[in-house]
């Protein structure tokens, strides 16, 4: 009796999702657009590639904590401003419209309000380019993108860019590492698995014995092998 394979259980989650319970939480921009707060903590959280800081605002004589994703080189007891007329600074958070050419930022926010959606990983960081009606970025892939000057940044790159630098000495560090971001390890080929745990498993030696292209609509957890082929177009 045969078994569903790995790649089609992954489409459904289960044991292959990410453990939300685990994570710190929804890191975004605070909702508040003109605050001051003060770095309380610095520290690791799981399943995220960048340290987070714990920040105490005072909003309108109300004082509330928040997490946000830490700036390189910030410190404990460092004063963080978010708004319009923030200065320039490593930590603080301005709308694009208000940086200059030039500076690097990061947790850009794609749409005013959604709280920040590119270069969100650690050690990366976008650089501001051009300013008009819009303001133009480039992202860390290289990328440039035009975005609403009204959408939010925070200054400086992220911190965190060293981790790759550390090896991981040992199979079972890096299985728990990549465990608590959803990524499978370690990561086993087709070819090399029995037939009833991969269509492409078995055979005498080393071959998919079949056609390995999968149609283009077919659902995520079905798709094994390559993509069927683009259909030839006509000059």
């Amino acid at each position: 009796m045969g078994k569903r394979i790995m790649v089609r259980r992954r489409g459904k989650g289960g044991v292959y999702s990410s453990p939300g319970h685990q994570h710190a939480g929804d890191i975004r921009h605070i909702p508040s657009l003109d605050c001051t707060g003060t770095v309380e903590e610095i520290f690791h959280a799981r399943g995220r590639h960048g340290p987070l800081a714990r920040i105490t605002f005072e909003d309108k004589g109300a004082r509330r904590e928040a997490l946000v994703l830490a700036a390189d080189s910030i410190q404990v007891g460092q004063q963080i401003k978010v708004g319009a007329d923030a200065p320039i600074e490593i930590g603080n958070t301005l709308p694009l419209g208000k940086i200059p050419v030039g500076v690097q930022v990061h947790n850009i926010e794609a749409r005013p309000g959604d709280g920040g959606k590119f270069a969100r990983a650690g050690g990366v960081g976008a650089m501001v380019v051009g300013q008009d009606k819009l303001t133009t970025i480039q992202l860390p892939s290289g990328q440039f993108k035009t975005l609403n000057t009204l959408c939010r940044a925070t200054v400086g790159l992220l911190a965190g860019g060293g981790r790759k630098e550390k090896p991981f000495t040992k199979a079972g560090k890096k299985y728990h590492a990549l465990r608590s971001t959803a990524i499978i390890f370690p990561r086993v080929k087709g070819l090399s698995m029995n037939p009833i745990d991969h269509p492409h498993g078995g055979g005498g030696h080393p071959h998919v014995g079949r056609p390995s292209t999968v149609a283009r609509g077919a659902w995520p957890g079905q798709k094994v092998g390559r993509l069927s082929p683009q259909r030839k177009r006509r000059k």
